[in-house]
């Protein structure tokens, strides 16, 4: 399987993956912080959290998955969403919320 194949599956089979530098307990930019924060404020459940500095393989081939040059990447039932600022903008605006929601995925009213 190549690494286009093993990012597919993980996008097909988990309802909420974020591509991260770090971890959720431990991020290790600024901007996966952000995301990993924003997440929780959205009080969604469960996350599929990859580390792209674990695997270079993934690392870049998650930006040729997407067409995405950075991280984190976020992804809501097979969908790619966008980065940290797309996600700080659509938390904003409670377009996030909606779309955790619509997907079943969070507790957020």
């Amino acid at each position: 399987m190549d690494i286009q194949d093993v990012i597919r599956e993980q996008v097909a089979t988990n309802d909420v993956v974020l591509y991260m530098k770090g971890s959720p307990q431990f991020p290790q930019c600024g901007f996966s912080s952000t995301a990993v924060q924003i997440l929780k404020a959205c009080g969604v459940r469960e996350v599929l959290a990859v580390n792209v500095l674990a695997d270079a393989e993934i690392r870049q081939g998650i930006k040729e998955f997407s067409n995405w040059p950075t991280i984190p990447q976020l992804y809501i039932k097979g969908e790619f969403v966008g980065g940290s600022d797309i996600m700080r903008e659509m938390y904003e605006s409670g377009e996030l919320q909606q779309m955790l929601k619509d997907a079943g995925v969070s507790d957020a009213a």
